[in-house]
């Protein structure tokens, strides 16, 4: 009989960024995952799981595997 392990809680989660298989820290939340990717609060948009996730909910959001993240430019203007 299989058991989780205290091992297992150090295993990156597996996501999809962009469409692109992407891995972050068990824990992670949205928030962290832009800035470990070098982008400012507000230099992009983003979505998890298809929902708009606005920036001031990203703290928040922790990210779980199988996640799907995309970002992207806000476009403004009119």
């Amino acid at each position: 009989m299989d058991s989780p392990t205290g091992s297992d809680r150090h295993q990156p989660l597996s996501l999809q960024l962009d469409g692109r298989p992407h891995t972050a820290p068990v824990g992670s939340t949205l928030a962290a995952l832009v800035a470990s990717l070098g982008h400012g609060p507000a230099d992009v948009a983003t979505a998890l799981n298809g929902d708009f996730v606005p920036r001031s909910e990203r703290e928040a959001r922790r990210l779980a595997d199988g996640d799907a993240v995309l970002l992207f430019q806000a476009i403004t203007g009119g």
